[in-house]
């Protein structure tokens, strides 16, 4: 048992117990999510969280194969993993976008315009354009409205 121990340095005994307990916990997880029947689940979801479930699920197991790599050796930065990552992440970014744009405010624009024209309201301009209406209305009904035959007296 001696002999095990001395197998590596001890000064990475806390970093592997934390990766220890980090790695039962991910294969808890993932026991967890490969016991549930996906197409039920899928139904349950609406078609943007089908998309987030999906690359979720895809970037972890990428992620777990980059850390195999690097287990065994191989530099994952030269791997075609790299690559695959970042087309996930990609497609990740995408769906955020569309999410925020389903949350973004939508702008009511009859409501924009009372907001403005009621914050810029100006009396002395309300009266201006009465007078104005009113003059227009005053000069239509003093030349009324025009016949035909013209008057006889």
């Amino acid at each position: 048992m001696a002999a095990e121990t001395e197998d590596y340095p001890h000064e990475i005994d806390e970093q592997l117990t934390g990766f220890d307990s980090s790695a039962t916990s991910v294969k808890t997880m993932l026991e967890q999510l490969m016991s549930m029947n996906m197409s039920d689940l899928q139904q349950k979801l609406d078609p943007l969280d089908q998309a987030k479930l999906d690359l979720m699920s895809a970037y972890t197991l990428n992620s777990l194969f980059w850390m195999y790599l690097v287990t065994k050796g191989v530099n994952p930065r030269e791997h075609g993993i790299k690559q695959e990552l970042e087309r996930i992440r990609t497609y990740m970014n995408r769906v955020k976008e569309i999410g925020d744009r389903k949350k973004a405010a939508r702008l009511d624009k009859g409501a924009a315009a009372r907001f403005l024209r009621n914050a810029l309201y100006d009396a002395d301009e309300k009266d201006s354009r009465k007078k104005a209406v009113y003059k227009k209305m005053a000069g239509a009904a003093s030349d009324g409205p025009k016949s035909k035959h013209p008057k006889q007296r």
